[in-house]
């Protein structure tokens, strides 16, 4: 990295400048039957075919912006003697047996002794546990420092809001070091001009109340935020999120809808699984609990000069933002039948990532849904060619980018929960 980077991230679609990917490696690969629910997976990934799969991504993304890869980031960093041992003291504080001692010495300074590069790569792929004592021996860990199986989901543990880093606070501790990582990088990179904002826990309290994920938080605008309250995001970090907006006084108003979600099946896990944002008057969303929430509350909060202006139901997500002037049409997750709907959405099929106004990248394999947005106008476009060149966007105001997706669905994301943004064009 050269060039400064301001963060910068006003909206959901406007024309992407920088986005931060991970390539998934060997992390997804050291994980067993045994440990896949712990790792948060309901099935092992083949990690050759999701390697694949995610080329398309990358390739797709690197045409069209400038890509920041975590590995990349993280090893530049990690140069720094003082940085490194910073970021291993972060660490630390989640997971301390990395300061245990053992007859070699603690993890934490073996680790210190790592280069920048091998470093890197044993924080995010794992370090194999030696079975140097006897608690080691019969324990059932494979590793001293678990894989992060799920980093290729960049979104959760860092989201660009307006000119800030909101950290995630991983609603799993399998994913804490995910943003240990992710504040680091934003932390002590030069070339990233932001700050870095995170909720705190709960003080003396050891459970996990106060948690907020990327896949959550949309930038409907400049002055509204979307939030998902359900299995990953919780009233009392949406509540320190209104305090942290109260606080600022600002006399421009603030907008938070937010749009409470079942906490099963695993398809409901973030909001962008069931509503994302297409273009400026066209948005996707799972019909059944987006257009007929039920039980499931949509609220506005309204905040300006340090206080909570109003607070109040409404009937769904698309009429609360019609009355802040974003009339939305919605294009249906599945088509129209129900059976294809619920199919569709447990393989993200409504989980798209714009590169533009009206330019998004999203999954091939729910026809259903393609064709819905092809039927609202957006041209389909094959991954592989346009990487090769044999299809330009240039020729189509409005396309969809499809993705092969066979493993990495199997994942429980899609095209946005895979990218996390650092600027975009205003609107």
């Amino acid at each position: 990295m050269n060039p400064i980077v301001e963060v910068n991230v006003q909206s959901e679609i406007g024309k992407l400048n920088g986005v931060i990917i991970h390539t998934p490696g060997e992390e997804v690969e050291n994980m067993t039957p045994e440990n896949a629910e712990r790792a948060l997976y309901s099935d092992i990934i083949n990690l050759s075919i999701a390697r694949e799969e995610y080329k398309q991504i990358s390739g797709v993304l690197s045409k069209l912006t400038r890509t920041y890869e975590v590995k990349d980031l993280l090893c530049n960093i990690l140069r720094d003697e003082n940085t490194k041992a910073e970021v291993l003291n972060r660490i630390e504080k989640i997971e301390p047996f990395i300061g245990e001692e053992s007859p070699k010495g603690s993890l934490k300074e073996q680790l210190k002794g790592e280069s920048a590069e091998n470093l890197s790569r044993l924080l995010i792929e794992g370090v194999e546990m030696v079975k140097d004592n006897l608690t080691k021996f019969l324990s059932k860990d494979w590793y001293a420092l678990r894989p992060m199986h799920n980093f290729f989901f960049t979104r959760d543990a860092s989201m660009s809001m307006y000119n800030e880093v909101l950290i995630g606070r991983m609603a799993n501790s399998i994913r804490d070091r995910e943003s240990v990582i992710m504040q680091s990088i934003f932390d002590f990179t030069p070339e990233f001009k932001t700050h870095t904002l995170t909720i705190p826990p709960i003080p003396g309290s050891n459970q996990r109340t106060r948690t907020i994920e990327g896949g959550d938080v949309l930038i409907a605008r400049e002055d509204i935020l979307v939030i998902g309250n359900g299995a990953r995001t919780s009233t009392q970090a949406i509540d320190m999120l209104i305090s942290e907006f109260m606080q600022r006084k600002s006399d421009k108003t603030q907008h938070l809808i937010i749009q409470q979600l079942p906490t099963t099946p695993e398809s409901f896990i973030h909001l962008d699984m069931v509503f994302t944002l297409l273009d400026r008057d066209k948005c996707m969303v799972f019909e059944p609990l987006i257009l007929n929430p039920g039980n499931y509350q949509t609220v506005h909060i309204k905040i300006q000069n340090g206080k909570l202006q109003s607070i109040r139901s409404e009937k769904n997500l698309l009429s609360a933002l019609k009355k802040l002037g974003m009339d939305l049409e919605p294009v249906l997750c599945g088509g129209s039948d129900d059976w294809n709907q619920e199919r569709e959405q447990w393989h993200s099929g409504a989980n798209f990532f714009a590169v533009g106004p009206g330019q998004v990248l999203g999954y091939a394999r729910n026809n259903y849904t393609i064709e819905a947005m092809n039927n609202a106008g957006f041209e389909i476009i094959r991954a592989n060619d346009f990487i090769t060149g044999k299809i330009t966007p240039n020729d189509h105001s409005k396309y969809v980018i499809t993705i092969d997706g066979s493993e990495l669905p199997r994942g429980g994301g899609g095209a946005r929960c895979m990218t996390m943004p650092v600027n975009r064009s205003n609107l």
